[in-house]
């Protein structure tokens, strides 16, 4: 829908907590996107890494529009641009960053930002925050899957034990030894015996040492989506072409 609203548009896709990904993937993203005719930055909102860029990008990106304003005698008109994602990659916090104040409410959870608001970030641009939008339904259930394991749907609505399985396989498949170096266990065995594995090194028990999988997944899931696993992508620009 957005590729068909903003075919005339200028687009510029922001590759937001670029430090949690794989860098390999990041730069494979970015190649994918580009001969698309898309401009990107990666950025990491929380330490400002790549944000001086942006600017500049900005200005890049609407040449041709503030090119065709400058000849109708419209001069320093600002630039507006509407920010778009799905919950929880992170727009409010890069909103915030970019501008410099805290002008757009965060949250570590999808669905913080409720409504529509405009913020001058400078005399050069504008920008129009809105609440994440997801797909009514994912015709791909992998689609689903993915966005699950990096919290852009709602946890309470998921069976987070049969995510944190597809997810083990996904690491010890493309990933192999980082769960192993972050939890001290072997990565052999199904994906259940690995997620008891992790229960057992982390002290996840119910009464009578019986292992906590809930716990467990739970665990898992902050320690993935806070980073400490390592750097992880959960879908690679190369399948993108492929299918």
């Amino acid at each position: 829908d957005i590729d068909q609203l903003g075919q005339n548009k200028s687009r510029l896709i922001l590759l937001n907590k670029a430090d949690l990904a794989d860098e390999r993937q990041n730069e494979a993203w970015k190649e994918y996107f580009q001969k698309r005719g898309f401009h990107v930055v990666k950025v990491d909102s929380r330490n400002g890494s790549g944000m001086k860029t942006i600017q500049n990008v900005i200005q890049e990106a609407c040449k041709e529009k503030i090119e065709r304003d400058r000849r109708r005698g419209i001069k320093n008109r600002p630039i507006r641009a509407m920010v778009a994602g799905i919950p929880n990659v992170g727009k409010s916090t890069f909103i915030n960053t970019f501008a410099g104040k805290a002008c757009a409410k965060t949250g570590n959870r999808p669905g913080v930002t409720k409504g529509k608001q405009w913020i001058r970030l400078n005399k050069n641009v504008e920008l129009l925050d809105t609440p994440g939008i997801l797909w009514p339904k994912f015709e791909d259930q992998q689609v689903g899957i993915r966005l699950a394991c990096v919290g852009s749907i709602k946890d309470d609505i998921l069976n987070m034990e049969e995510l944190a399985l597809w997810l083990i396989e996904h690491l010890r498949t493309n990933y192999s030894g980082l769960l192993e170096k972050r939890y001290g266990i072997s990565e052999e065995g199904t994906a259940v015996e690995i997620l008891g594995k992790i229960a057992r090194a982390r002290g996840c028990l119910k009464k009578g040492e019986e292992l906590d999988y809930v716990k467990a997944s739970g665990l898992l899931f902050d320690d993935f989506r806070g980073g400490k696993i390592g750097r992880v992508t959960l879908e690679w620009a190369e399948q993108e072409k492929s299918e």
